[in-house]
């Protein structure tokens, strides 16, 4: 019996449980976003890291539906010996109904399976907020009993070498039979199979996926890898605990940011293959078909990928002809198992091997916000998120539970779906205590090589001498530690760091800690062998440890502003405001964002956030008359950062998120980092330096005069409908320099100044340069868009835009002409995109110039 047959006798087997009547069709939802986080470690960690990740993003959810999935389990919190989780399957069973769990077991339990452990997880009855009591949870270890096996095999003729195989699909079949009886769309609700897998675990409710983790008491529970979920639903119903996420195929979670417009056919498609969703909702057809792919058909995981988000257009023509033909035939096959719209799939899953993973998936638009990190040490962890922020939540959490890991990641990247480079698509695989993070080709994907992970504090050397040799001037200090910094170990940074806030007592002495702190976070400098994302967790320490002294001691310069010490009105000329932002909720009538406008109203001018957490809208709401207004973020930040900003400048000393800068008419913004996604969608106006990159969609929709530099790179669907003028009579334009910095400070061009196509796409007005000296872009990537002479009077507009780039990242003009070892003209370096001009009109265009 080959793979085919196997296949075939599986879908067979399950012909019976076609539904008698079909379930009802979905009831349409407003669309919104979901919050999803994931990790997958090296070594098991507590649930608990996931409380504030979730809660930061409770705006992506609206507390009807929230859910966990762990997998590589602990099993001493079950009672359980580790065994039982390598060799049985976990079936986990939620009780609404109290009378339930006699039937169940009689029925479906007991006659299938043999029991060797059962541990209870009850629900904590009066768990604040929630509308709706948490069902009681029962695990059962449990293997499939050898007469059940035998009959099943022998009546679908599958041979012994396929007995796991087959044992899948019982425990499958059972748990669908138990739903249709005891917990579907049109019968009753009592009882419902949360997961079934091995070493698996699922729990969910109606309320936030934080949640979860109070109501069922699993702070402490130990997990190689976690998924968590704030469902906000934008299809499908939600029921008690029923349409929350996670969805279980068998040994894969699934949760969802998005949703589909072809739910419905994608049911046929399983339908025809003898899956019957149950719940309404096209994450349970996701994990469904997901399961199909890999368990069923046994493809492996490029080949899942590839059938649910498929290359096409230029990206299928760069792949090797060999992957191409692979890749049409998986997509003439699998059409109607794709799903086509806005989604972004995290799933927690077990292997065959015992090896567990967290596997990424990007939709091929990009019409969902992700970010993927990596941090290696001396243990490893990857994650995925819907926001950055909630990656650093995870990350300090996790510190603060584990020395072993810090507050930074090493590498985060945005993934481009469906690309010819990764795929769009990350598994971050956990086995033997090894994790190892791929690409959708299997392709590694690693942080510094030669960098040495933090071992310790280690006692102050060097770096602790630097204020003592040194004229403590400003300029002389930052160049001094920029300068020494490769030649330092962590504990000469900790000396130093300790020393130079322990000086910080008068005016000028902050003036200079604060600008050598702030340099040393934004410029990408040498670190030796030492990793950049531990020395940022020390800066923050050292930040923040001067904000605490300016707390305590006030001074003319210097003011104070908690979350419970709002200034009054007072005389504040030429005060710089320290606002600590821990405490401030994320958005709301008491924000920081509200706290930040406050104090703007009161007449300061000058405000400095630390230990940003993920709140959104900073910069937001100031009014016109915000010229002269500045504004530094230290710390991740939220959402719609400088959001219509009309004056304001605003500095985040670091990397921002999604919807930055939408709507901005006037002023600066810059960006120490990469930008999220759709930054500056429909910008009227201002400048915005972007040390990074920008993920998908930037400056769609602008208009007016946006003037941009993007030192990095864009993903896809650059300046879509771009409607700003012409650059060279004040209109609008954005420089992409297509550069990135490596672990060792120094600059390099990327593979390619702009990877995907879409460039320009649909757009009336505005100008795209890039620096592409190779001639790498493609006529194939403009849609709507050409290209341009790139004349003297292009580089007199652009060169005040990149000189005040070099002064704000450092990066050199010089470098940015050089090419082949030799300073070239701008010409020659730079390309110019254009709107294309239409040669001829249509008879509606012609009848509508010639009467307008």
């Amino acid at each position: 019996m080959n793979s085919g047959e196997l296949a075939r006798a599986l879908i067979a087997s399950a012909a019976n449980l076609r539904p008698e009547t079909a379930p009802p069709t979905r009831k349409a939802e407003a669309e919104g976003g979901c919050g999803v986080i994931g990790l997958a470690a090296s070594v098991r960690v507590p649930a608990r890291v996931l409380l504030q990740p979730l809660e930061q993003m409770r705006n992506r959810g609206n507390g009807k539906g929230g859910g966990i999935a762990a997998a590589g389990l602990d099993p001493e919190f079950f009672g359980a010996p580790p065994r039982l989780l390598r060799d049985d399957y976990l079936l986990t069973i939620a009780y609404l109904d109290d009378d339930a769990r006699r039937e169940v077991e009689a029925r479906f339990v007991e006659t299938t399976f043999a029991i060797d452990h059962v541990a209870e997880l009850p629900a904590c009855g009066d768990l604040v907020g929630l509308a709706v009591r948490p069902p009681d949870v029962c695990c059962y270890f449990v293997r499939v009993r050898t007469d059940v096996l035998a009959g099943f095999r022998h009546l679908h003729g599958i041979r012994e070498e396929h007995r796991q195989a087959a044992e899948d699909e019982i425990v499958f079949q059972t748990s669908y039979r138990l739903h249709r009886d005891l917990y579907s769309s049109a019968g009753e609700k009592r009882a419902l199979v949360l997961s079934h897998g091995k070493d698996l675990l699922v729990l969910k409710l109606v309320g936030y996926g934080d949640d979860v983790l109070r109501a069922y008491g699993i702070g402490g529970l130990r997990a190689h890898v976690w998924i968590g979920h704030h469902r906000y639903p934008t299809k499908g119903r939600v029921w008690h605990p029923g349409g929350a996420h996670p969805f279980v195929g068998l040994h894969e979670a699934l949760v969802h940011n998005g949703d589909f417009a072809n739910y419905t056919s994608m049911c046929a498609y399983l339908a025809q293959r003898n899956r019957f969703p149950l719940f309404l909702t096209d994450t349970e057809v996701a994990a469904l078909a997901f399961d199909l792919l890999h368990r069923v058909y046994g493809y492996p995981l490029e080949y899942v990928l590839e059938a649910i988000a498929p290359t096409t257009e230029r990206d299928l023509a760069l792949l090797p002809p060999d992957k191409q033909r692979v890749y049409r035939t998986l997509q003439s096959v699998h059409l109607h198992s794709s799903p086509d719209g806005p989604w972004f799939f995290l799933l927690a899953q077990t292997l065959r091997d015992g090896a567990c993973r967290l596997v990424g998936i990007t939709d091929t638009s990009m019409l969902r916000p992700q970010v993927f990190a990596l941090q290696q040490g001396s243990e490893a962890i990857g994650l995925a998120a819907s926001e950055k922020q909630a990656i650093d939540a995870t990350l300090e959490c996790l510190a603060h539970e584990d020395g072993r890991f810090w507050p930074h990641a090493d590498l985060y990247w945005n993934a481009r779906g469906g690309s010819h480079t990764d795929g769009g698509a990350f598994a971050f695989t956990v086995r033997d205590g090894r994790l190892d993070c791929t690409d959708k080709f299997g392709r590694r994907i690693e942080t510094e090589g030669n960098k040495l992970p933090p071992g310790g504090g280690g006692p102050p050397r060097r770096g602790a001498g630097v204020l003592a040799r040194l004229d403590v001037g400003t300029q002389e200090l930052t160049a001094a530690s920029l300068r020494e910094l490769p030649t330092w170990e962590y504990g000469d940074v900790r000396g130093f760091l300790e020393e130079l806030v322990a000086s910080s007592d008068g005016d000028e002495a902050r003036d200079r800690t604060l600008a050598t702190l702030t340099a040393l976070i934004d410029r990408r400098a040498a670190t030796g062998a030492m990793k950049r994302s531990y020395i940022l967790t020390l800066l923050d320490a050292a930040l923040s440890e001067l904000a605490e002294r300016i707390r305590r001691r006030p001074s003319r310069r210097y003011a104070w502003a908690g979350r419970d010490a709002l200034l009054p009105e007072a005389d504040c000329e030429g005060a710089t405001v320290v606002t600590d932002a821990r405490g401030f909720p994320s958005e709301g009538s008491d924000s920081l964002a509200g706290a930040l406008k406050q104090l703007v109203g009161r007449g300061f001018r000058r405000l400095l956030v630390v230990n940003a957490r993920g709140q959104r809208f900073l910069g937001c709401g100031l009014g016109p008359s915000s010229q002269g207004v500045r504004i530094d973020i230290y710390g991740p930040s939220g959402d719609y950062l400088a959001s219509g900003i009309d004056g304001a400048e605003v500095i985040m000393h670091g990397s921002a998120q999604d919807q930055v800068a939408q709507i901005m008419k006037d002023g600066t913004l810059i960006v120490h980092g990469d930008v999220g996604q759709t930054f500056m969608y429909a910008a009227k106006g201002g400048r915005a330096f972007v040390l990074g990159s920008a993920a998908g969609r930037p400056l769609i929709n602008a208009a007016g005069h946006p003037r941009v530099v993007i030192n990095g790179t864009c993903l896809d669907y650059l300046a879509e409908s771009c409607m700003a003028g012409d650059p060279l009579h004040e209109g609008g334009f954005v420089v992409v320099n297509g550069l990135a910095f490596d672990a060792d400070g120094s600059l390099h061009p990327l593979d390619t100044p702009y990877p995907g196509g879409n460039l320009f796409s649909l757009a009336s007005g505005g100008a795209v340069y890039v620096r592409d000296p190779d001639g790498k872009l493609t006529d194939d990537q403009l849609n709507g868009g050409e290209f341009t002479p790139f004349t003297l009077e292009d580089w007199q507009l652009l060169l005040p835009y990149l000189e005040e780039n070099q002064r704000l990242f450092g990066i050199p003009l010089e470098l940015l002409l050089t090419f082949g070892g030799a300073s070239q003209p701008p010409d020659r370096v730079y390309r110019k995109i254009r709107p294309a001009r239409l040669e001829a009109l249509s008879p509606e265009e012609a009848w509508v110039r010639q009467h307008a």
